[in-house]
């Protein structure tokens, strides 16, 4: 269903049962996929890919211009979004910044209100970014991980899967995956909460936990501690892999644990 006030392409491909409301534009080179909700106000620029059962609220601005003084304009790019994804009031998702690429949302997303993807975004399945949050251009945020409002990460850092924001928290280097991050770049120890809610064994969890304490206790660098715990009895379990990994491929640093007051 269609609002007799939206205005819609006739080149743009809408799926069955898609809803476009009051006052909505869909551009041209646009995509919405079967079961769709787009809401009143919502801007779909040219470029947008939906997948099923997206919804889009009121004011949103989809695959607007990269924030890139140096972006053409007439270079090809896209904002993709997964299936059953969630996109809240006034956010706004920039396209990519190369040609034929795209600025990403996995599955299962929910993305409240006023947030902000910059350019080159790639975001996991099954993740959470809380109100006003603003994600700088080429920052990846792995599977099941949880964003706190007013969260801001830096250009090009890391966050991990399953790690966990405090409200008000600000990334500029990368966040390990299952970690709690709260402050500025601050680590809270690992994520315990969401591992049992996913329903990782004890095990596993044990030895995410000594492998942590490993980490970060060691005399070396933590990319070369990294290395040298993944040969040994930890890469047994993958958690522990995926954990080890994070810091073998890392370029701009890692959060640490806070230090604690004497």
């Amino acid at each position: 269903m269609i609002h007799s006030t939206a205005i819609v392409s006739s080149a743009a491909k809408i799926g069955d049962q898609v809803e476009i409301g009051p006052y909505t534009i869909i551009e041209d080179d646009v995509e919405i996929g079967d079961s769709s909700k787009i809401a009143a106000h919502a801007i779909l620029k040219s470029g947008t890919r939906i997948g099923k059962s997206v919804t889009i609220d009121s004011f949103c601005v989809i695959a607007g211009l990269p924030q890139d003084l140096g972006f053409d304009s007439a270079l090809k790019s896209y904002v993709k979004i997964g299936d059953s994804s969630t996109v809240r009031e006034s956010s706004t998702l920039n396209r990519a910044t190369t040609e034929g690429v795209a600025t990403e949302v996995g599955r299962n997303c929910f993305l409240m209100a006023v947030t902000h993807l910059g350019h080159d975004c790639s975001i996991g399945d099954n993740v959470v970014i809380g109100n006003n949050s603003l994600l700088a251009g080429f920052v990846t945020v792995g599977d099941n991980a949880f964003l706190g409002g007013d969260s801001g990460i830096h250009q090009f850092c890391r966050i991990g899967e399953g790690v966990m924001f405090g409200g008000d928290s600000t990334a500029t280097v990368d966040v390990p995956p299952y970690t709690m991050l709260a402050g500025r770049n601050e680590l809270f120890g690992l994520n315990l909460v969401g591992l049992r809610r996913r329903g990782h064994t004890a095990e596993a969890i044990r030895r995410l936990k000594d492998c942590y304490q490993a980490l970060y206790r060691g005399a070396g660098g933590l990319k070369e501690t990294a290395m040298e715990l993944r040969d040994s009895g930890y890469r047994d379990f993958n958690e522990c892999r995926v954990f080890l990994d994070f810091f073998v491929d890392g370029e701009r640093g890692f959060a640490k644990p806070r230090k604690r007051k004497e």
